[in-house]
């Protein structure tokens, strides 16, 4: 497959309705939007070897495909598979532990990952609304950790416009973060 066009223009309650009519291509959609979250869960938070991690992935994506109507909120898809991939990796932990005793991560420690999660997950989705020229510098900048001069070559850019245009892309990121997170919290909440 190689478009994906439902990555960025679908809200995530878009896409879980059209899940809920048995569009296929949607139910893809969803797992590949989720997928480096739900195995971050397992790995991050609960440090799961990769073959448990495996395991965890698929049974929280056949749990999340059969009881798919019971989710109250579409909105709510990604908190409801974080506990979702949370039971499944503790009932994994749990049954490990018989055959070979370890120690459990706190609940504590596993929801600071979660927490990290969700905002590097939020980043993401935000990175891929912008427009290709943003992410393209973003990406030189931040992950690649180009110099202003390697940048600026590779877009055959000048090295002194590449300071502007990348404030110019974080601004319109921030936009687009907080226009994710302008929800008011729930009770609670600080």
């Amino acid at each position: 497959m190689v478009a994906r066009p439902m990555t960025t223009e679908l809200t995530d309650a878009q896409l879980v309705g059209r899940c809920r009519n048995g569009e296929a291509a949607a139910w893809n959609e969803l797992v590949e939007r989720f997928s480096r979250y739900v195995y971050a869960i397992a790995v991050r938070a609960y440090r799961l070897p990769e073959h448990d991690a495996e395991d965890v992935f698929q049974d929280v994506f056949a749990r999340a495909y059969e009881r798919l109507g019971s989710l109250r909120d579409d909105d709510a898809i990604r908190p409801w598979l974080a506990q979702l991939t949370r039971n499944a990796c503790v009932d994994r932990l749990r049954a490990t532990a018989r055959e070979h005793p370890a120690e459990e991560p706190s609940a504590e420690a596993a929801d600071a990952v979660l927490e990290r999660l969700d905002e590097a997950l939020d980043v993401h989705m935000g990175l891929e609304s912008l427009s290709e020229n943003c992410r393209e510098i973003l990406d030189r900048f931040f992950a690649r950790d180009e110099s202003y001069r390697a940048i600026g070559e590779a877009l055959d850019l000048p090295a002194g416009t590449i300071a502007s245009r990348i404030s110019r892309c974080l601004g319109k990121l921030r936009e687009k973060l907080e226009g994710r997170n302008s929800e008011p919290e729930t009770s609670g909440g600080m």
